[in-house]
């Protein structure tokens, strides 16, 4: 059994039956477009071992796609309203379970209550884990990040998003959208765009092309980083002054034990240009340089506290 057709007329006549309205703070765009809603789930692969994790449910519609094709799925809404017009929509599925909260703790933490589900039904059977959304813009960087670092062992992601923030995922060095954000993600995963979407799928429609990106955690990549928390410190530490040059950038992480002149020395050591820029430097690069600083013990302690980390790719 399916959910209704989610069609324009469908969505506004609904809404105005029950006295909702779309709230944009939250994010809510729905997907209008069927057939791009096909596109999801077959890019998404779904068989009978797969556990599916679906933030923003909605009205529903896409969660009753996927129970269709998953063994089972776990969706999160926020709003207690479109929660409950998911519950009614996927009633028919008994392999449907829906948690009323917010997808995050706070900006650097997944909700508890989401974590524990995930990791008692983890451990109930050996399901296949996979995230299959269309993320409200609000929260896409953070659930993205947050899962990617997490030990939750996510085999894809097919998740619908900002068109800016895809870019950002694949960008190459030397870009502009390449930053702390493309370190990041291309050091844990392997991202990519399957199909630019123009505001004319959702309803209400976004001012900003969106995109539907798979991203596919890879483990290889994971295993190279000795110190997951230290390193996505560091990224976020070095591009906070993106105009800097690796030198200016560097130096305030590592201040205390070099000088300009011995920073200098070690990076051309080491075959970095001290007057280069971070953005011009490969991911693997990145991995590099922070292994070099790392065995000096130059680089700050933090605490594996990530409510007070600063956000990836602050402003310059």
């Amino acid at each position: 059994m399916t959910s209704p057709r989610q069609t324009q007329s469908y969505l506004r006549n609904l809404f105005e039956s029950r006295g909702l309205r779309p709230k944009g703070k939250l994010g809510q765009n729905f997907l209008i477009d069927l057939n791009l809603l096909k596109v999801i789930v077959a890019a998404a692969e779904l068989g009978p071992e797969d556990l599916v994790l679906e933030v923003g449910s909605g009205t529903g519609s896409l969660t009753a796609a996927l129970a269709a094709e998953a063994g089972n799925v776990l969706g999160v809404e926020l709003d207690p309203d479109f929660y409950q017009l998911a519950r009614e929509n996927t009633a028919a599925f008994a392999n449907v379970l829906l948690l009323n909260a917010d997808i995050l703790e706070s900006k650097h933490r997944i909700n508890r209550q989401v974590l524990e589900t995930l990791q008692r039904m983890l451990s109930e059977k050996s399901w296949r884990l996979k995230l299959v959304a269309n993320l409200p813009y609000v929260v896409a960087t953070p659930v993205i990040t947050n899962f990617l670092v997490s030990d939750l062992p996510f085999e894809r992601m097919v998740v619908t998003i900002q068109w800016e923030l895809a870019a950002r995922l694949v960008a190459e060095p030397s870009t502009k959208d390449y930053g702390s954000l493309s370190v990041l993600v291309q050091s844990l995963a392997d991202p990519r765009i399957l199909r630019r979407l123009p505001p004319q799928v959702f309803w209400p429609r976004p001012k900003v092309d969106s995109a539907l990106v798979l991203i596919r955690p890879n483990a290889a990549k994971r295993a190279a980083i000795r110190d997951l928390p230290a390193f996505q410190h560091f990224v976020r530490d070095l591009y906070l002054h993106r105009r800097k040059n690796l030198r200016g950038a560097l130096h305030p992480l590592v201040g205390k034990q070099f000088d300009k002149e011995a920073l200098d020395a070690l990076l051309t050591r080491h075959g970095f240009d001290p007057d280069g820029r971070a953005e011009a430097l490969t991911v693997s690069e990145h991995l590099r340089l922070f292994e070099v600083l790392a065995e000096t013990g130059a680089l700050a302690k933090h605490p594996d506290d990530r409510q007070n980390e600063k956000p990836l790719d602050p402003p310059s």
